[in-house]
């Protein structure tokens, strides 16, 4: 079984190399994993790459996807990349699993050094995507997640043109309401001290995308109901 490791970089010019070396050295050790990496641009204004925006690169990633699972990881590594080792094992083991994520809200999970205002929107955004969709699948902005290629493919052709970050959200709540089985797995995270969000920003604009899918959503359910 082959997997693709996506690295979406947003001005990363100063951990790029750091994070692509880890991985680099955690695969050499592992030689029953069969990967590849590929780093696409969210948005950069440094040297990091020219390309732009996560949904548009990620979707590009999948669409030239030749591997069995594809997934992103944030390449500060705060979800340990050595937890892809446990990810492929229960890809292997369970065949009705399609999707596989990280979970910092888990009870069994560790958050190191994260702010308490980051904490709050989090915790406040996981709740609102919850009572807004009526979804089980929890904490969607974490950055570890891996696809089947097939159900990764289908997602990408039922979701939106999003080229932000909800994208990701986007993808894990058409995945549940299409019946994909989701597999959520509690981690030891730790925030990166150096993060440029800005989380106001950041809040704003989830509201809206929220809003934006509702909306697509409802519209999808109609066209289907008029059919």
């Amino acid at each position: 079984m082959t997997v693709n490791i996506v690295f979406p970089v947003l001005d990363e010019e100063r951990r790029l190399e750091k994070g692509i070396r880890a991985t680099e050295r955690f695969l050499e050790k592992r030689k029953d994993i069969d990967a590849i990496i590929t780093i696409v641009d969210n948005g950069s204004t440094d040297r990091t790459l020219d390309k732009k925006g996560f949904g548009l690169a990620f979707r590009e990633a999948v669409n030239k996807n030749d591997c069995d699972i594809v997934g992103y990881v944030d390449v500060d590594l705060s979800t340990d990349i050595h937890y892809l080792a446990t990810v492929m094992r229960a890809f292997e083991k369970h065949d009705d699993i399609s999707i596989i994520k990280g979970n910092r809200l888990s009870g069994k999970s560790k958050v190191n050094g994260r702010k308490p205002l980051r904490n709050i929107t989090s915790v406040g955004l996981d709740l609102l995507i919850k009572s807004v969709f009526f979804v089980r699948v929890s904490d969607t902005m974490e950055g570890f997640q891996f696809f089947r290629k097939e159900c990764a493919k289908k997602l990408v052709e039922l979701s939106s043109d999003d080229k932000g970050w909800f994208y990701c959200a986007e993808l894990l709540i058409r995945a549940e309401k299409a019946g994909y089985t989701i597999a959520e797995l509690p981690v030891v995270w730790n925030d990166d001290y150096d993060t440029k969000v800005n989380v106001i920003k950041l809040i704003k604009n989830y509201l809206c995308r929220i809003s934006d899918l509702k909306l697509s959503l409802i519209s999808e359910k109609l066209h289907r109901i008029r059919k």
